[in-house]
């Protein structure tokens, strides 16, 4: 019988069909393919559940294969059922001390429970076997740091960082280490600011900080004299960084002036930070602003992200109207590059507006006109002793200081920084 040229067509999409069922069907007769089913179940559709059952499979299959064990411990951890969880790691690390992945979850889990004393044996235990584990070391700092054993720490994610300069979380890692590391640190900057229409004489700033780590983070006071259209004056500043947990801290400040026009009368701000996971961090807050007429309120939000030797950062700053119902916005983009410690750095930035976190500028947002402004600099930061740190900072602004009237701003910083 001869066939026509559509009942070929059906044939052939039902064997393509068949063969395709074929070829994506799992395999779930093998320790291998179970191993395979279960990570699926759970990844692909968070069905614990279904993983749970096909590892328990694959071990009446294969009873000593590790991976199963050290999978099913960490559904186990994921679903709070740690009893058990220990139970397969353990079973895991009693036949083969040196099953790194085994001991990997183990510390990850006795971490997250607050138990850093059993994580760190676990992690060190683990390094007798892995001295140059990436993971470990990292792993190890982290424990460390939340133990507030912080030199420790430093030591260990400098480790991380000499086997692997590009390693992401440990960069990560590393910048928050390293302002927890010293309990005192003193700081001392200058700036000078010239402008080529806007203001006939250079504005002046020098700086003193005090910075003290405590148990709920760091807290910062801060002298500010300036010089400033021809008029001296002093602002004092408070801020502080206080931890809420092993994901979230948050940001409070809070400054004052009686010289009005050289800075403003009061200023404030609060933020809540977040360590996201894939090395990203985001902050959400607001700023506050006094001068001698209403209040301004700024709005900020930031998200950053560690990428091998680089943070790159977006941050904006909203302020909405209180005349009208529009909202002013600015816009930064940044890039850091660590080509050494954490305190190593160059840096980049480009952006619009006036950040009200910008000492030397925010007096300029004591304006109703909403004038553009364009601004880019580069930043480097050189640690020349074990505690010593020295800062130089560039600035151009291109600024609409009076409405279709533009000038130039340049803005120079050193800055010298002890940790004790």
């Amino acid at each position: 019988m001869k066939m026509t040229g559509n009942l070929k067509h059906l044939f052939f999409l039902i064997g393509f069909t068949f063969i395709a069922g074929l070829g994506s069907a799992q395999d779930t007769t093998s320790s291998d393919g179970l191993f395979q089913a279960a990570r699926k179940a759970a990844f692909d559709n968070s069905d614990y559940t279904t993983a749970k059952n096909y590892l328990y499979r694959g071990l009446q299959i294969s009873p000593d294969y590790a991976d199963l064990k050290v999978f099913l411990g960490r559904i186990h951890t994921w679903t709070k059922n740690y009893d058990s969880a220990r139970f397969y790691f353990n079973a895991v690390l009693l036949k083969d001390p040196s099953y790194e992945d085994a001991s990997s979850a183990l510390a990850d889990l006795e971490y997250w429970n607050d138990d850093n004393t059993k994580a760190l044996a676990v992690c060190e235990s683990a390094l007798k076997y892995h001295p140059e584990s990436e993971n470990l070391l990292v792993k190890k700092a982290k424990i460390l740091n939340s133990a507030r054993r912080f030199e420790e720490a430093q030591t260990t994610i400098d480790h991380a960082l000499k086997i692997n300069h590009n390693n992401t979380e440990a960069r990560s890692l590393a910048d928050k280490i390293k302002e927890s590391s010293s309990k005192n640190k003193i700081g001392l900057s200058y700036d000078y600011v010239s402008f080529d229409k806007q203001f006939a004489d250079p504005w002046h700033q020098l700086s003193f900080d005090y910075t003290r780590t405590t148990g709920i983070g760091s807290i910062t006071g801060r002298i500010n004299y300036a010089n400033r259209f021809k008029e001296n004056g002093v602002q004092y500043e408070i801020e502080a960084y206080p931890h809420i947990s092993k994901t979230f801290y948050s940001y409070v400040s809070a400054g004052y002036s009686d010289n009005v026009g050289v800075f403003p009368q009061w200023r404030g701000g609060f933020s809540l930070y977040a360590n996201l996971p894939k090395s990203y961090e985001c902050e959400l807050g607001f700023r506050y602003l006094k001068f001698s007429g209403d209040p301004t309120w700024i709005y900020t939000g930031y998200l950053g992200k560690y990428y091998k030797s680089w943070l790159f950062g977006f941050r904006t700053y909203l302020t909405p109207s209180t005349f009208t119902s529009t909202v002013s916005a600015s816009y930064t983009a940044s890039a850091r590059y660590y080509y050494g410690s954490a305190d190593d750095v160059i840096g980049f930035n480009a952006g619009y507006g006036i950040s009200p976190d910008d000492r030397l500028n925010s007096i300029q947002l004591n304006s109703a006109a909403k004038l553009t402004s364009y601004k880019a600099g580069v930043s480097f930061k050189k640690k020349i002793s074990k505690h010593s740190v020295i800062t130089t900072d560039g600035s151009w602004f291109n600024q609409e200081y009076l409405p279709q009237t533009k000038g130039n701003q340049y803005q120079l910083s050193i800055g010298w920084l002890q940790r004790f």
